[in-house]
């Protein structure tokens, strides 16, 4: 059992229109309606690929329960911490080239209990050496260091820890040390510059940001690099690995993370390599990309994956 949990979660709110502009009045031609959060998306895209998982959030006011009902429709199983504020509601605006600009509101306040709720529901249930998933933006309430403790105390209980954040939360996650820190982070190439506190330009640039944080004791990086693929440093690997797959059309790329990062931790949970892992996980962000939501299914395991030893020099473009 994989466990995914979403402190902030979102009922996405995805608008179609040939091209967006600015200051002026914008016709969507679609829309679409999805249960949203980091882990949320996680969990749906392991739902669809015959993963069990399942998802721990906080649940408050209408989109709330729109979150909960819609995930019942998927068979999704999801474990509700029930709030006293209302959860957000997200838009993406999505434009025929495939650009998406996402507006994000900030969600609830939790109050000390709430938060202390959702962190004993995201251990309650876990078995030893069975993943949990930390994913996304932390609201009112939650604290960088609450955060950091909710972590070590998956670690303590025997979870395997995976963190998808950024900003002061894995900063803080980050600054642990020994059992404190998760097994795996996800970082995409931004987030992995500002924890490192500089420019990343080359995937030797990303190999070396990542290997700071291996030194101080977390086993994986996983980094996305959008269309530049992705890197993987892990401990058991004598080198980086730098992996893509071409994409043959670019539809949606909200969500393409989480896709990728579902995809291997799908994997994972059939004994796969780090290699094949990722693998998996490219097959995953590809598909992604192609289609209009966050409903995944199972991609083709026959689709086209390059990995190869990562090249310092490559530069991220």
């Amino acid at each position: 059992m994989i466990t995914t949990v979403t402190p902030n979660p979102s009922l996405d709110r995805t608008l179609r229109l040939p091209r967006m502009t600015l200051g002026q009045v914008n016709r969507a031609t679609a829309t679409m309606v999805e249960p949203s959060g980091k882990g949320v998306n996680v969990a749906i895209a392991l739902h669809g690929a015959g993963v069990d998982v399942r998802a721990v959030l906080p649940v408050g006011g209408g989109a709330g329960i729109e979150i909960c009902s819609l995930l019942d429709d998927l068979g999704v199983e999801h474990v509700d911490v029930p709030i006293a504020g209302a959860v957000r509601s997200n838009v993406s605006l999505v434009e025929a080239d495939g650009r998406s600009t996402k507006v994000n509101e900030p969600g609830p306040l939790l109050s000390g209990a709430e938060v202390d709720a959702l962190c004993a529901r995201a251990s309650a249930g876990s078995g030893v050496a069975e993943w949990v998933l930390w994913a996304g933006s932390l609201p009112g309430g939650f604290t960088p260091q609450r955060f950091a403790d909710a972590v070590a105390d998956n670690r303590r209980a025997g979870s395997l820890v995976a963190v998808d954040s950024s900003g002061p939360a894995l900063t803080r996650v980050i600054s642990q040390h020994g059992d404190r820190l998760p097994h795996m982070v996800k970082p995409n190439a931004e987030e992995l510059a500002e924890l490192a506190g500089r420019e990343l330009t080359t995937l030797g640039d990303v190999a070396d940001a990542a290997r700071v944080l291996l030194v101080r004791g977390v086993r994986t990086v996983l980094i996305s690099l959008g269309h530049n693929g992705a890197l993987l440093v892990d401990a058991d690997l004598p080198e980086p690995l730098h992996g893509r797959s071409a994409a043959r059309r670019v539809v949606n790329t909200v969500g393409a993370g989480d896709a990728f990062l579902a995809g291997w931790l799908a994997a994972l949970d059939a004994a796969a390599d780090p290699a094949d892992a990722l693998a998996n996980a490219l097959r995953f962000g590809a598909t992604a990309v192609e289609q209009e939501g966050t409903l995944l299914g199972l991609p083709n395991p026959d689709r086209p994956v390059t990995i190869v030893a990562a090249e310092a020099l490559t530069p991220l473009g």
